[in-house]
């Protein structure tokens, strides 16, 4: 089995309640999920709008390949509304971060996911879930590409799951 970690956002509605639901989702028809960070509001980037985000990082293992991985997250976020039009605020947005050490590049998938380093909302959960793993191609930790990260004016807040 792989291991897979999954970006998860949301800036419409109840953010928590959106990111559980995909990671619930996910889980059916991914496979389990082996450990789901934290949730963390932030702000938006490269968005004109004030909506917070709420973000997470999840692992699950799968015996889907990267491809139909990221055909299940495209499904999953279609099954919960999403709007694909860029700079569009979303239910939810999932992102194939990492899937083994594998690295890929295809006209639709780029793995890792290019973004990793250069984004708070996603280093932050990533280093409360696997603080030692490792990028490919960058040889950094996640806290290590946490530690190195120079973007300015994003914050970031560590917040708590909603029991209903």
């Amino acid at each position: 089995m792989a291991q897979a970690f999954i970006g998860l956002g949301s800036n419409l509605g109840d953010g928590g309640k959106n990111l559980l639901l995909a990671w619930r989702n996910l889980q059916r028809q991914a496979g389990p999920g082996l450990v789901l960070s934290s949730p963390y509001l932030t702000e938006p980037v490269g968005m004109d709008n004030d909506h917070l985000f709420t973000n997470a990082v999840g692992l699950l293992q799968t015996l889907l390949s990267p491809g139909d991985l990221l055909a299940v997250m495209l499904q999953v976020e279609v099954e919960l509304g999403r709007d694909r039009q860029k700079g569009k605020d979303r239910t939810i947005d999932l992102d194939l971060l990492y899937y083994d050490d594998l690295v890929l590049a295809t006209s639709s998938l780029n793995l890792p996911h290019p973004e990793i380093a250069r984004r708070r909302f996603v280093l932050a959960p990533l280093a409360e879930v696997a603080p030692l793993q490792v990028h490919p191609i960058l040889h950094q930790t996640s806290l290590e590409m946490m530690e190195n990260l120079t973007e300015e004016g994003s914050w970031i807040r560590r917040i708590t799951w909603e029991s209903k």
